[in-house]
């Protein structure tokens, strides 16, 4: 009996081993992507598995920075406890450790050059289950039983062994039992989580109203402008500020002038909540298109579009209309990879059929934005935009599956980030008709 009852404990502490379940959000690092100083840099900050205890904070660079500071201050929410630190943005970053006092809403703030961004997160620490608690509880009172049991002489006295083998039995089969159940049982909420809403969103929220403006309202080709996006609850009216990360960031924002040849794929920064800004410079006057994509908290996606003009006259080094491969115009080309231009199949796709995209690339690639390669697809007039990924590990080459929504030309830019840049990859796309149409 006794024998059979340890190799029943040792089964159930091979089963009950720690799953990584409560990974998803206490424990887990915190990812966004920032467009701050001229540079496209993602924001970590590590899983912390006790508090008080330290938060490590780290910037990766996906583009060639030289000595770019970010300051960072850590604030508590609740409290207002702040604490602060400096780091340095790099390919391969050093992370700065800053100490935190308790779990629950922060405010990370981000300072570099002349601006600022404000990541609300909260800091997480799992806590044990009611299962563990019985788990390891039934197997120590078993163990207590057996080990207490053999050195008072128990299995000579058949009575005292049989009464402390169903002790034991009754433990063990207590932990296994929790052990077969506890999947069905609801985790409890890590330590700092939000609290339960009183009210349901099973049906989502609702779509924010958007709108995005351009400071000065008429920007001039080669002067830095801002543009800013306002979030505004349309049930409420109040500013939004339950934007969840998707594809780690906040908010992806596309920014292309008519003709397609000026790109930008960046990332916002939230100065305050509902508002989002981001710096950007446009090369040629004209109109250009502006497509934001957002995610609110237990909802869906979001895609906001909007347009502006921008005057002034095209600068004599730009007139050549060079598309950069880095991310931005005026830039020296950098080859795409070893094919240079992407392949499709089939060569003339069809709409309403999926075609395959794929584009060599260099050794050395590296995940962005938590994907291998991004496609990002707009239509002439810009009414439609499409954005897919690469879903795979980093190997030669990037592919996609994309099925164009009806006939017509499309412009798109396939992106992937090496060590110190980001490549992008401009073409365009003649769509048929299918011949049911």
């Amino acid at each position: 009996m006794i024998r059979v009852l340890c190799l029943a404990a040792a089964l159930v502490l091979a089963m009950a081993a720690p799953a990584a379940a409560h990974n998803v959000t206490a424990g887990a690092d915190l990812r966004i992507a920032q467009t701050i100083a001229c540079a496209e840099v993602t924001v970590v900050v590590k899983g912390t598995t006790r508090v008080p205890g330290p938060l490590r904070i780290g910037v990766i660079a996906y583009q060639p920075v030289s000595g770019l500071p970010i300051g960072l201050e850590v604030r508590s929410v609740e409290d207002g406890h702040t604490v602060t630190g400096t780091v340095q943005a790099a390919a391969n970053p050093q992370y700065t450790q800053l100490q935190v006092e308790r779990t629950g809403p922060h405010e990370l703030k981000l300072s570099a050059g002349n601006e600022t961004a404000v990541i609300p997160f909260r800091v997480l620490v799992a806590r044990g289950s009611a299962g563990d608690f019985l788990i390891y509880g039934g197997l120590f009172v078993a163990a207590i039983l057996l080990v207490g049991g053999l050195l008072s002489g128990a299995p000579a006295r058949p009575g005292r062994a049989m009464a402390m083998a169903a002790g034991a039995a009754a433990g063990v089969t207590v932990a296994a039992m929790v052990v077969v159940f506890e999947s069905q049982i609801p985790a409890p909420p890590p330590e700092g989580a939000a609290p339960t809403p009183t009210t349901s969103t099973a049906g989502g929220r609702p779509y924010v109203q958007a709108r995005m403006e351009t400071l000065p309202a008429r920007p001039e080709a080669g002067e830095e402008f801002t543009l800013r996006v306002d979030l505004i609850d349309g049930s409420t009216g109040r500013s939004v500020d339950d934007l969840t990360a998707h594809h780690e960031a906040l908010a992806h924002v596309v920014v292309t002038s008519e003709d397609g040849r000026y790109f930008r794929h960046v990332h916002p920064l939230r100065t305050a909540p509902g508002h989002l800004e981001v710096r950007l410079t446009a090369d040629r006057p004209g109109r250009y298109l502006a497509h934001a994509e957002i995610e609110r908290e237990d909802s869906g996606g979001q895609l906001v579009a909007a347009d502006f003009t921008v005057g002034g006259t095209a600068k004599a080094s730009q007139k050549a209309d060079t598309v950069s491969r880095s991310g931005q115009t005026g830039e020296p080309a950098t080859p795409a990879g070893p094919t240079g231009t992407p392949r499709l199949q089939p060569a003339v796709p069809v709409a309403g059929r999926p075609t395959t995209i794929e584009l060599g690339t260099p050794a050395g690639v590296r995940t962005w934005l938590g994907m291998t390669g991004h496609l990002l697809i707009r239509s002439q007039d810009g009414r439609f935009f499409g954005h897919v990924h690469e879903m795979g590990a980093p190997r030669s080459r990037v592919r996609f599956t994309f099925s164009f929504p009806e006939p017509g030309r499309y412009l798109a830019w396939v992106q992937y980030a090496t060590a110190d840049r980001i490549v992008t990859a401009p073409f365009t796309v003649n769509v048929t008709a299918s011949e049911a149409q």
